[in-house]
């Protein structure tokens, strides 16, 4: 989003009658996809792990974005602040924003939908799965690239700061609480959908930032069910 501000003022497209062309998502979409296949060819050519990979690529990515955007004149108006991406603020969802993010949603559940077998496959052995002839490296290129888009386009909603937390609280709440992957899926979607909705709205009538707000009612939500669970997470069954 920082580069794609840069190139906007850059190239005279600010004040332009080109809408569309002004929002920095077009360039910051492209770019969270070559970022994935970074950490993904990272991961295929070193012995690293994803955590470690992706944690590279998040520290580089947001020094590239904070450099770019102070390269950029203070009194530029662009229509989106570093802040507003750093941490997220429902002041800074414009209509367009909304129309991606539900376009990127359908994306996400059709591709989710068509791999998901060979992923929950993949997901539970990774050995069997290669040796039963699923292609695992494709599989998780393909996880890598959704989950870029994902996040360049809820980075207003939800601040790429905060967006680690965002993707592993509900995830980790559900864990605790399904005894399936596909419960466990359902599950954590749910709390996604229910934490954004509750963190948005006392974001907007506490005017703080969405970001923050979504993540630690996720948070609140997951003590809950630490507490009511008091025995560690069952394994989990593939069916």
């Amino acid at each position: 989003m920082g580069i794609g501000a840069f190139v906007i003022v850059a190239t005279g497209l600010v004040g332009s009658g080109l809408a569309l062309l002004r929002d920095p998502i077009w360039i910051a979409v492209p770019f969270s996809l070559l970022a994935a296949y970074g950490i993904y060819a990272l991961r295929r050519r070193t012995d690293l792990s994803s955590d470690t990979a992706i944690g590279i690529s998040f520290a580089v990515t947001v020094a590239l974005g904070v450099m770019f955007f102070s390269l950029i004149p203070p009194d530029t108006n662009l229509g989106v602040s570093l802040m507003d991406l750093l941490f997220g603020s429902i002041l800074g969802v414009r209509a367009v924003d909304l129309l991606i993010i539900a376009l990127v949603t359908a994306l996400a559940l059709a591709v989710t939908a068509r791999h998901w077998g060979r992923m929950a496959y993949a997901t539970f052995d990774d050995e069997l799965a290669r040796a039963d002839g699923v292609d695992t490296a494709r599989l998780e290129l393909v996880l890598y690239l959704l989950a870029a888009v994902v996040i360049a386009v809820s980075a207003v909603v939800v601040g790429v700061i905060l967006m680690a937390a965002y993707l592993v609280i509900p995830a980790a709440t559900a864990r605790l609480l399904a005894r399936t992957l596909a419960q466990m899926t359902a599950l954590t979607v749910v709390l996604g959908v229910a934490a954004t909705v509750a963190g948005l709205a006392a974001s907007f009538l506490l005017d703080v930032p969405s970001g923050s707000t979504i993540v630690l009612v996720q948070a609140v939500i997951f003590g809950v069910a630490a507490t009511a669970r008091r025995r560690g997470p069952e394994p989990l069954r593939s069916s």
